[in-house]
């Protein structure tokens, strides 16, 4: 029963998200269709796990081609022992490093996800955006961070430094389920109302574009007849904006 248990308790935790973060949706489509309709560009970023609601946004059909992942070396689960990426989020100074490659510039946005919010370089990663003049959008759990004390040099969290911070509403811990004879909650829940968020974040965007005149770049399945075709055009219309090719 306890998969009927996971499924009520994030459904749950959807209608929370209708009634308690829609404003906050709709106030962070608007920074992203401002920035896309003066010409910006549009970032996102996490660490590991939280790197996943990311790309589930990123190069997909019925996505906005615009969303531009940024993906560090030991921050994408591709380190073994796993243990290592940890660490590495933990590690001060990286975060410039690892968003350096990025042509981040004034006026665009970055999408930064971080479910604790207190590690080195989601933090780092926000000052570091904000002072080259790029505002930040930060998903993340308030419960969780206000739980946690700050783990990075500059003594703050992401909810400190994001212009616009959206609560994915995760528990501390993350973990939602328990049962007798297992000391440990299981079972996250901050991916599902992650994805959740971003997807409608872009469709807010997507509304917002078109309610300005201006026809979003979205990607048809390369499944379908003329997909191919249409996602071939409208990324070459689009380049200037599309680092990931």
């Amino acid at each position: 029963m306890l998969a009927r248990t996971y499924l009520t308790h994030t459904q749950e935790l959807i209608g929370r998200l209708i009634e308690q973060q829609a404003s906050a949706i709709e106030q962070a489509a608007e920074m992203i269709a401002q920035a896309i309709a003066a010409g910006h560009s549009l970032f996102g970023f996490g660490c590991n796990h939280s790197l996943l609601p990311v790309l589930d946004i990123y190069y997909r059909a019925g996505g906005l081609m615009l969303v531009n992942p940024i993906m560090a070396p030991g921050l994408t689960l591709d380190l073994h022992p796993p243990t290592l990426t940890s660490r590495m989020e933990q590690l001060d100074g990286y975060a410039q490093i690892a968003l350096g490659g990025a042509p981040i510039r004034a006026g665009d946005v970055v999408i930064i996800v971080s479910v604790s919010g207190r590690n080195a370089v989601p933090v780092e990663a926000a000052a570091y955006v904000k002072s080259l003049g790029a505002s930040v959008i930060g998903i993340t759990s308030r419960t969780f961070t206000e739980s946690v004390t700050p783990r990075n040099k500059l003594g703050k969290k992401l909810i400190d430094l994001a212009d616009m911070v959206i609560d994915n509403l995760a528990p501390p811990g993350d973990a939602i389920l328990s049962i007798e004879g297992l000391p440990e909650k299981f079972t996250p829940v901050s991916g599902v109302t992650s994805v959740a968020i971003l997807h409608a974040l872009m469709a807010e965007t997507i509304e917002r574009l078109i309610a300005r005149g201006i026809t979003p770049p979205v990607y048809w399945s390369g499944n379908v007849d003329g997909g191919a075709a249409h996602n071939e055009r409208l990324l070459a219309e689009n380049a200037g904006r599309i680092f990931y090719l």
